[in-house]
């Protein structure tokens, strides 16, 4: 996953999330108040990694402030009147943060398995086990977002009349200089012209999937339809235009083709 900074009006700037904070935010789900407060207690005094940003007497408060603070876990009691803790996870169609069910019940233990908890925390609670669970869910939070960095395309943030706009560098089927300007050419047909070089463009997409292939274009490798040695080289891209493929450039566009057929 990726996020951006925009520092100045002119900048095309693709930021990592490795600097962002992965601190491990969560609300706490109790009809009794005592309850809540001893929890929120004991994370804030013992588990600093754990931001607590709300907590609930009911099921109902308790999806208010998911849906407001979208957390990462939800540390859940299981009785509770009217509806119990199972009852808030039969709500989701599809449940986004991890569950730890706090009870004082051992007997359902086995149903909170089932139901997907990443945890399962007896009260009165025990202050080593509960970091134990912290920490089970600061890896499971680190694995989520390491898998939806690696699955996520790349974006390119371009500059705006209105600001800026953000594009999946997935979506660019190739570049061209027209003059000072550059025309982003896009798989759903919606063209961008930007008041920017194609050497800026070539600075900022110079990953694997990017390659300059001519003074006038630059090529998303993964969108080539097919390569021809006629007519001095040139490929066909998958809108069907054919880009020309340099003399000087032809042997390292090879090599990038051979590297990225590797990786896939």
């Amino acid at each position: 996953m990726y996020y951006y900074q925009h520092r100045q009006n002119r900048e095309l700037k693709i930021v990592s999330s490795q600097n962002i904070n992965t601190k491990l935010t969560a609300i706490i789900v109790d009809d009794e108040l005592h309850g809540r407060e001893n929890l929120k207690m004991i994370l804030e005094n013992y588990c600093p990694e754990v931001e607590v940003l709300g907590t609930a007497e009911s099921v109902k408060e308790a999806k208010k402030l998911v849906s407001s603070y979208l957390p990462d876990a939800v540390f859940l009691d299981i009785n509770m009147p009217v509806l119990d803790g199972f009852d808030f996870l039969a709500e989701y169609d599809e449940v986004k943060f991890m569950t730890v069910f706090v009870s004082a019940h051992e007997e359902f233990g086995i149903k909170a398995v089932k139901s997907g908890a990443a945890d399962y925390i007896l009260k009165p609670i025990n202050i080593k086990e509960l970091k134990q669970t912290i920490k089970k869910l600061s890896a499971l939070k680190n694995k989520k977002m390491e898998a939806e960095s690696s699955a996520e395309s790349d974006k390119l943030m371009l500059p705006a009349s209105h600001g800026f706009e953000v594009l999946l560098t997935d979506n660019i089927i190739r570049l061209e200089a027209e003059g000072c300007y550059t025309k982003v050419v896009l798989t759903d047909g919606k063209n961008k012209i930007v008041s920017r070089t194609l050497k800026e463009f070539e600075n900022t997409l110079s990953d694997k999937s990017f390659f300059r292939t001519h003074k006038s274009h630059i090529i998303n490798l993964k969108h080539i339809k097919d390569y021809s040695k006629l007519s001095g080289g040139y490929a066909t891209m998958i809108d069907g235009s054919k880009v020309e493929i340099s003399r000087r450039k032809t042997p390292e566009f090879i090599q990038k083709i051979k590297t990225a057929m590797m990786t896939v």
